[in-house]
């Protein structure tokens, strides 16, 4: 399968290096090509310029978003939820329509520091805007209430006994992503319904990033226990 992968940071790196293990074949978009592979300092997170990391997967390919996404099977948006929206406008037409968008990106608003808030929230969400402004698009929210470890590697933590989500309008869509997410090794995925639940999912992140504090590391995760029936 053909994968595009669009944003080039800690989240992108990770579901584009799986990706590539995995056999795919696996482009990388950003919005310039030659600004990002000129940096030559680590990003906010203390992570590696991308490209060392690059350096690192001589498989996977960086293009610009409009190259990047030509002839997906399948695109993937790991971009900041900031940049979401103008990522995807860059995006040939053509290069949209019908395509499965997994929306991984949380609106998260770092304007008055850390802990972050969320730029859309309760009576929306970044999904929901995705699709209002992409029609053509069938976005399916999944792997946004994990660190980027655990979305491509969900066995580091419980042996990968936790639980994942995925929200679409399109059913056909959001069983092409339940599937990519078997494929990761997500053995517990709950299809919470229509687009308008990714507010849910969205909205753990509040929760997420003070457990996280908490602990003292991401590598957690939550998992959903059933009463027996």
């Amino acid at each position: 399968m053909r994968i595009t992968v669009l944003g080039t940071g800690m989240v992108g790196q990770a579901v584009a290096g799986r990706f590539s293990e995995l056999g795919h074949e696996v482009v990388m978009g950003t919005r310039d090509v030659a600004a990002t592979t000129a940096r030559t300092e680590p990003d906010g997170m203390g992570n590696p310029p991308v490209s060392v990391w690059l350096a690192e997967h001589p498989s996977v390919r960086l293009a610009s978003y409009p190259e990047a996404a030509q002839d997906a099977d399948l695109l993937v948006n790991a971009t900041t939820g900031a940049g979401s929206l103008a990522a995807l406008a860059a995006l040939d037409p053509q290069a949209r329509s019908g395509r499965v968008l997994l929306d991984i990106a949380n609106p998260l608003d770092f304007s008055a520091g850390f802990p972050p808030t969320l730029s859309v929230k309760d009576t929306d969400s970044l999904a929901e805007q995705i699709q209002r402004a992409h029609p053509e698009l069938r976005v399916v929210k999944a792997l946004n209430t994990m660190t980027a470890a655990l979305m491509v590697h969900p066995e580091l933590v419980g042996g990968g006994d936790h639980t994942a989500f995925v929200s679409g309008d399109d059913d056909a869509a959001k069983q092409a992503v339940t599937a990519v997410l078997a494929e990761l090794g997500h053995r517990d995925v709950i299809d919470l319904g229509d687009l308008s639940t990714a507010r849910g999912t969205e909205m753990l992140l509040p929760l997420w990033v003070r457990i996280m504090a908490a602990l003292g590391t991401p590598m957690f995760q939550l998992k959903v226990v059933r009463a027996a029936t």
